[in-house]
């Protein structure tokens, strides 16, 4: 997409010895994109995103998955690869060059930073995007660098926050916009007498802070009990009617990554 917004070049501006099967050049280069493309606001800019919206074109950002990039540290040691990341994914995340998006061979300082920048031009051109009218949605692309499915996507609902998004508008960009894009909205997508009932219910307000959602929670002070806390949550799933326990299946996978590692574990003694 930034491409489509040079102005003084053709292509982007590749160091000499850049190579394109080398993962860590490919994303490096990336993150480094944003900031040779037109200036937010600017005629090409706006141009872009009127065009884009007379073909009722659908930006699915999926912003978690490229995360790493900006704060490799985080990504890795996130709270819940203890206990919901199989050992095989973990290793498939380490570095390797075999494996698609375990590039980060040998990330730099300049290269988070260089991506920080990256995701403040991005974000701000779909939040634009979707002040103007067009259709964003929310997903993950979940399953490498670093992010697992359920945990990615919750991560995604809060960097669309972080974009510039109104968590009603996030919320939207989860349920019916998604349904729009795949021309199902006529039966899910919003909760309404006839449709589908697609539902999470949960014991708190998302709105007040996505973070509620997370399958390992979210902590805070107790100030009355003066303790911490893990408060949130999904509590029930309900799909076509139908309801599951989040927490019972949240154990399940629990179990099957410790099973896992004492397998693993024995095999090594």
């Amino acid at each position: 997409l930034p491409e489509a917004m040079f102005e003084d070049r053709r292509i982007q501006h590749y160091p000499y010895d850049y190579n394109y099967s080398n993962e860590q050049d490919r994303f490096g280069e990336a993150g480094r994109l944003w900031q040779q493309t037109a200036a937010p606001g600017s005629d090409v800019w706006r141009a872009t995103i009127d065009e884009l919206i007379s073909l009722d074109f659908t930006l699915s950002p999926t912003f978690t998955i490229y995360e790493a990039n900006r704060d490799l540290m985080r990504a890795r040691l996130a709270e819940w690869h203890a206990s919901y990341t199989m050992p095989y994914m973990m290793r498939a995340f380490e570095p390797s060059p075999d494996i698609h998006g375990s590039y980060f061979f040998d990330w730099t300082t300049a290269d988070e930073i260089a991506w920080k920048e990256n995701f403040s031009l991005w974000m701000q051109f779909v939040n634009d995007y979707k002040n103007a009218g067009g259709r964003v949605t929310a997903g993950s692309d979940a399953g490498f660098i670093y992010k697992i499915y359920g945990f990615a996507y919750i991560r995604e609902l809060e960097l669309l926050q972080e974009a510039g998004f109104h968590p009603l508008e996030v919320i939207q960009s989860a349920t019916l916009k998604g349904a729009e894009l795949l021309g199902v909205d006529s039966d899910r997508g919003t909760v309404e007498l006839g449709k589908r009932a697609d539902l999470v219910i949960v014991d708190e307000n998302p709105l007040a802070n996505f973070k509620i959602l997370y399958g390992t929670g979210h902590q805070r002070l107790n100030r009355e009990r003066g303790a911490v806390e893990l408060a949130g949550g999904i509590r029930y799933t309900i799909k076509d009617g139908i309801v599951f326990d989040a927490r019972a299946l949240l154990a399940d996978v629990r179990e099957l990554v410790a099973q896992r590692k004492a397998e693993e574990a024995a095999m090594r003694q």
